[in-house]
């Protein structure tokens, strides 16, 4: 007899709870959503209909995917610290796009605040701002002759 869906769920989450930091609240909402999409799967199989990628939604709300620690993609429910192009790949996808299909706008960092803060603050250190600010006003008054 064949592992139950409740039990394969349990097992998956489990796996994943092994290499990923979870909290409990992540772990519920891990294991209620394998347990759906587990249970999606078999309800097509036994109709005998196919699961395609225009048929599933985004694996959670977008505005929830960018957190302190890590960045959720929307596409596979993968969490990183950034989301490479080249993962973004493995999907089809275009950092453009994917930032068009979720919603972001062309500024949003696509990695974990605290990594886009620590960036940030490297800069600030370097003294970017500064001499981005002279930079452009040295193009501008190039444009103006």
């Amino acid at each position: 007899m064949g592992k139950s869906l409740v039990e394969m769920a349990a097992e998956l989450v489990s796996t994943q709870i092994n290499t990923t930091e979870m909290n409990t609240d992540e772990i519920s909402q891990a294991l209620n959503n394998t347990f759906q999409t587990l249970k999606n799967l078999q309800d097509a199989e036994v109709s005998g209909q196919q699961v395609g990628e225009s048929q599933a939604g985004p694996v959670m709300d977008p505005a929830k995917s960018i957190q302190k620690n890590k960045i959720i993609c929307l596409e596979c429910g993968e969490s990183f610290k950034m989301l490479s192009p080249k993962h973004l790949r493995s999907h089809d996808l275009t950092l453009k796009e994917y930032r068009a299909k979720y919603g972001f706008t062309a500024r949003q960092p696509l990695c974990a605040r605290a990594l886009s803060e620590k960036r940030s603050k490297s800069g600030k250190k370097r003294g970017l701002p500064e001499n981005l600010r002279k930079s452009i006003a040295a193009r501008s008054g190039k444009k103006k002759k």
